[in-house]
Order: C-alpha cells, then sequence, then structure tokens
C-alpha cells in the first residue's frame, strides 16, 4: 500500500512540475501586440496618400524578429523592421496601397516572426473613388468616416 502512495505522490509530482515549467516557458516568447489588426482607409481619392502604419510592442519577455511580410496582392507594399525589437519597445508596419485603382479595398499582410504566435494577418479595408465622385458625394452628403 505505501508503495502505491509513494506512486500516486511522484506522479502528481510530476505533473506538477512539468505543468510549472510549461508556464515559465509560455513566458520566455516575443508577443507581438497590435493597436489594431485592421486599418479602415475609409472612403478616400484616387491618388491620396496610401500609406498607413500598424504600431505594435513587444509585450513578451526575448527580442522579436520579424522575418517576412506577405502581401495578398502587388498593390500592397509592406516594410518591417529588420532589426529585433526588445521586450517592451515598440515599432510600426507600413503597409502601402496603391490608390491609382478605383474601388473597394480589403488587403491583407501576414507577418511572419518568432513570436508566440508565428503568422499575424493585418487587414486594410476602404474604398477609392475618382476625383469627380468624391465631389459629388460631398455635394450631397454622401461621404463616409
Amino acid at each position: 500500500m505505501k508503495k502505491v502512495f509513494l506512486t500516486i505522490k511522484i506522479i502528481l509530482f510530476t505533473i506538477i512540475v512539468y505543468g510549472q515549467s510549461e508556464l515559465i516557458e509560455d513566458l520566455n516568447y516575443p508577443i507581438m501586440a497590435f493597436e489594431s489588426e485592421i486599418i479602415n482607409y475609409g472612403t478616400i481619392t484616387q491618388g491620396a496618400d496610401g500609406v498607413r502604419e500598424f504600431k505594435f510592442t513587444n509585450a513578451g519577455n526575448e527580442p522579436l524578429i520579424i522575418t517576412e511580410a506577405k502581401r495578398s496582392c502587388g498593390c500592397t507594399i509592406p516594410s518591417f523592421p529588420k532589426e529585433p525589437i526588445k521586450p517592451g519597445e515598440s515599432s510600426v508596419i507600413k503597409v502601402k496601397y496603391d490608390t491609382k485603382r478605383i474601388g473597394l479595398i480589403n488587403k491583407s499582410v501576414t507577418i511572419v516572426s518568432n513570436a508566440k504566435r508565428k503568422q499575424i494577418t493585418l487587414r486594410i479595408k476602404g474604398k477609392i473613388l475618382a476625383p469627380q465622385n468624391i465631389s459629388l458625394n460631398k455635394k450631397n452628403n454622401l461621404i463616409e468616416n
């Protein structure tokens, strides 16, 4: 009977120690914490400035290294910091959309890093109108914000 209790104690002790090491290990990752993972351009004029910034902080305990930014199409150009972002530091990922194209915007950029979430998909959305349509909509109070 003593052997059974001893075996149970050893098993429980092993489970507890293993569970705590998993918890501690989880804290040793970089964590990309974005202010927002979606940017809405709203309604803008054709040819307007298409650059937007996704602000983020490394909320983890290890340096964050971004290795790639995959775009959903050639009309979006992402740029990201090449140097490691230390824990607690903030930075931005810039996305430039080609605003010469008229119509709805719904594009994505997938960020690949050494963070706990290895891939994070950022989205941009909005609507681009030709210049004459913007002035007509302003006149009729149909502009979206």
